[in-house]
């Protein structure tokens, strides 16, 4: 990407709030992180505790929709420091940039839910909100599928209202969010190896997955600037809003607000 191409990105970004990149990375890099996220839930999940694997029926495997801190493997690690990464985090952020745990999120078939709409940054809780999520589709997304949806523009308002919600994985979500919101949704369609870099305000969500055997699956890593620092005052209203929900649905703590 040059000097021009780059610019014309945070251009985008900083307008309405999101980017994609078609092809991110060249094809032997794709298979190898493919190959590696296989690797990982065959061999590592099955030793994690259930904060770092969420399954939406702990006694079906097939179920499994996410993943937190794989950094506790040692190729995922190294692999959050990924030139190519860091360095569309930092075209798009502006300046240096850190990167926090990766993820991986999946939307099975038959696994009614959805993802509520949220703004990362009420969950991260950095200030300055200087924070980009990369997505990267790991499967074709599209809208039978459960693509990702945005509403342009928004990351440049301050953060919305959240609460509880139910949803696995995602523990707050937007309370005022209303039909006009979604009227002016934009809809996100993906093939594997592209990636969606959004804001840590912008607001998004997505459907559920009402294909009959598709999965959408997606690996994620959260960069936020060197210049961020996390706001103790919104982490503690943040962490005790969660500890509320994890007393009332008995399961350990949804730590992260990602799809």
């Amino acid at each position: 990407m040059d000097q021009d191409e780059k610019k014309e990105l945070k251009s985008r970004f900083d307008e309405q709030g999101f980017v994609v990149v078609k092809d991110f990375l060249d094809r032997g890099e794709l298979l190898e992180l493919f190959s590696e996220v296989d690797r990982y839930i065959q061999e590592v999940v099955p030793t994690l505790s259930r904060e770092k694997a969420f399954f939406q029926d702990p006694g079906r495997p097939e179920t499994l929709k996410q993943l937190q801190c794989m950094d506790v493997d040692p190729f995922f690690e190294q692999y959050r420091f990924h030139p190519a990464w860091n360095g569309l985090a930092e075209t798009l952020l502006g300046e240096p940039v850190e990167p926090i745990t990766p993820e991986w999120f999946n939307k099975p078939p038959g696994t009614d839910h959805a993802t509520p709409p949220h703004q990362d940054n009420y969950y991260l809780c950095y200030q300055p909100s200087q924070v980009v999520t990369l997505w990267l589709a790991i499967d074709p997304v599209d809208e039978e599928n459960g693509c990702l949806r945005y509403l342009p523009g928004t990351h440049l308002h301050p953060l919305r209202p959240h609460s509880q919600t139910s949803v696995l994985g995602f523990s707050q979500g937007i309370t005022d969010y209303s039909d006009e919101d979604r009227q002016q949704e934009m809809a996100v369609l993906m093939e594997p190896g592209d990636i969606v870099a959004h804001h840590g305000k912008m607001i998004h969500r997505a459907d559920a997955n009402n294909s009959d055997d598709r999965q959408r699956r997606a690996y994620a890593t959260v960069f936020h600037a060197a210049s961020c620092t996390k706001d103790s005052e919104m982490l503690a209203r943040y962490q005790a809003q969660l500890k509320v929900q994890h007393d009332r649905v008995n399961h350990s703590p949804l730590s992260t607000g990602q799809e």
